[in-house]
């Protein structure tokens, strides 16, 4: 059964077509569906698109990871995305919580902080770099 739904996520309304599977037993029908976060809208359109089978996450780069493997001191990017700040340089003196780089990933910034305080040994990141999860982007001795 397709339903055609309006959902309003911080004072914006979607519309939205669901593809609900069919119900066998009426006791079955009437049970809540769990609630998930809906994918954002097309901008041309302003409706969610069904996605009945959305695209597997590409594999991370195996020679992206290579030129910053990781080890002591590394700092890991906590997701993928790109790079909009790099705010460190080698040989700068950092404390816990200095801020080192900033990422951008669905339009939203997401600040990477230095885990330890130490020296910067290494900045493997640029401004405008795209950047894998988990890739080193600063080393910290």
């Amino acid at each position: 059964m397709i339903k055609r739904l309006r959902v309003t996520v911080d004072g914006k309304s979607y519309d939205a077509t669901v593809e609900l599977p069919e119900e066998s037993s009426p006791a079955a029908a009437s049970a809540p569906a769990p609630i998930s976060s809906p994918p954002p809208p097309t901008p041309s359109s302003g409706t969610v698109p069904a996605q009945a089978n959305p695209a597997p996450s590409p594999a991370p780069s195996p020679a992206a990871k290579a030129a910053a493997p990781s080890g002591p001191g590394s700092v890991p990017s906590p997701l993928s995305g790109r790079v909009t700040a790099v705010v460190v340089k080698v040989g700068q003196e950092v404390t816990e919580g200095t801020h080192l780089v900033t990422l951008e990933a669905m339009k939203m910034n997401t600040f990477v902080f230095a885990p330890k305080s130490g020296k910067v040994t290494a900045v493997n990141a640029e401004v405008g770099a795209v950047v894998d999860e988990g890739q080193t982007l600063v080393t910290i001795g």
